[in-house]
């Protein structure tokens, strides 16, 4: 067999494919006899009709089923015998077919990218000495008092930290409705019984502020100008004018913080709620350390590699990460009309996401080789089990759902990628630092 290699980007060859015409006639007779074992033609037994009549009657079928064999076969030892890593599928043109002659083909494949591995021990990471403090302690039981929070109708003028009950319309400069600048926009352009936050950031900046004063019963017109950032592009540094009327005017009102509260949540006193407070905020704490490191040293090491990418992987890739990130604003209620005017920046921020998972799964793959780190079976069983268990389904759904997308590759990559980076962190130099006086705990 001739094998040629065609360099026509850094990741993508050209492989030219010649098995020889004794080797295809071997196959023709090979198939020629396994239809003839199995032939059923008038006038003769099955599998006793003669070889001609055999090669005559299913000329086109035993074509089709050398074919099927001796191209897949020779296209996978040209890859081996050029020791090429293959990305994807090929995309193979047939130049010469047929008995007699020889099987000639053209493989058009992708292959994974050329780089030097770089030095991945002793990474550089920083990691901040946080520690929760007694402030951080009360701003969480602010948050679980905020969950059990009730509102008391007031009879008087609306001051900042209300809740101003409202019904508003809105309309453009220019006095038409605002759904005709944004279509989308309805709940901007219209509401009853609506609640405000009287803060200055609370709906559309500035708009709350306006509001301070007025009583139940009252009507004020707001002005307001859209942020050049605003959620909806069409009314970004737009202006806005508003008719609005005060239904309520309305109080937050807090639970005491008190044993009682504390039981409410499970703890015997108020004591052992400040202590499961404490546990639980330095857990997501040396959580955070824990994935900051994680995330400095995969990029340190990305930084350290400059090199071409599969074009099909990397598309591969952006298609998953686009996905995820529509799913994501779908949860969180974001309208598709909303996704669509967004699709550029979903694009370009997916295909730059796409570009850093698609390069660190070639890195991580390599160092995994060189330092011999293999998935075993039960650890993607265990991994399937908790999602499982996340997604509130059968672990059995789960596999045929993963196996009708191919996804249980994914699975292993995933814990394959995260021993890897186990490695990373256990040779990083790590060095301690002080947080930045303006960044709190959680």
């Amino acid at each position: 067999m001739n094998v040629t290699v065609e360099s026509l980007a850094p990741c993508k060859k050209l492989l030219r494919v010649e098995l020889e015409a004794d080797r295809v006639n071997e196959a023709f007779e090979t198939m020629t006899r396994q239809f003839q074992r199995q032939a059923s033609l008038p006038g003769f037994r099955a599998g006793k009709a003669p070889k001609d009549m055999v090669m005559k009657r299913f000329a086109d079928d035993i074509q089709d089923e050398v074919k099927k064999k001796l191209i897949p076969d020779a296209y996978r030892q040209a890859v081996a015998q050029e020791k090429l890593a293959v990305v994807g599928y090929p995309d193979i043109e047939e130049i010469q077919f047929g008995r007699g002659q020889s099987l000639q083909f053209a493989a058009t494949i992708e292959t994974a990218p050329e780089f030097e591995l770089p030095d991945y021990r002793g990474l550089p990471a920083r990691r901040e000495t946080t520690l929760v403090t007694e402030e951080d302690i009360e701003r969480a039981l602010t948050l679980l008092r905020d969950r059990q929070v009730s509102y008391r109708t007031l009879d008087r003028a609306l001051q900042e930290g209300d809740i101003a009950v409202v019904n508003y319309s809105g309309r453009g400069a220019d006095g038409k409705p605002l759904t005709e600048i944004a279509p989308t926009a309805r709940g901007l352009t219209e509401q009853k019984n609506f609640w405000i936050n009287m803060d200055k950031t609370s709906f559309v900046p500035g708009f709350a502020e306006q509001l301070v004063g007025a009583k139940a019963g009252d009507q004020r017109t707001v002005s307001v100008e859209f942020p050049p950032d605003f959620v909806t592009p069409q009314l970004a540094g737009k202006k806005g004018i508003y008719d609005v009327e005060v239904v309520e005017v309305k109080e937050k009102v807090l639970p005491c913080l008190d044993d009682p509260f504390a039981k409410s949540y499970g703890a015997e006193d108020l004591q052992k709620l400040r202590e499961g407070v404490r546990t639980d905020l330095q857990n997501e704490l040396d959580y955070k350390k824990t994935r900051s490191v994680r995330n400095q040293v995969a990029k340190s090491l990305l930084d350290r590699v400059q090199c071409e990418l599969p074009e099909s992987a990397v598309i591969h890739e952006t298609r998953n990460v686009i996905y995820n990130i529509v799913n994501e604003n779908q949860k969180r209620g974001v309208s598709k009309e909303l996704i669509d005017t967004q699709k550029d920046e979903i694009f370009n921020a997916a295909s730059s996401s796409a570009k850093e998972r698609v390069k660190a799964s070639f890195l991580f793959q390599r160092i995994a080789e060189k330092e011999e780190i293999k998935v075993e079976q039960d650890e993607v069983a265990n991994r399937i089990q908790q999602l499982a268990a996340n997604y509130q389904m059968p672990p059995q759904k789960l596999v045929k759902e993963l196996q009708k997308r191919n996804g249980l590759p994914e699975i292993y990559e995933q814990i394959l990628n995260e021993k890897v980076i186990d490695l990373l962190v256990q040779h990083a130099k790590i060095e301690d630092v002080a947080p930045a006086a303006d960044e709190p705990a959680p």
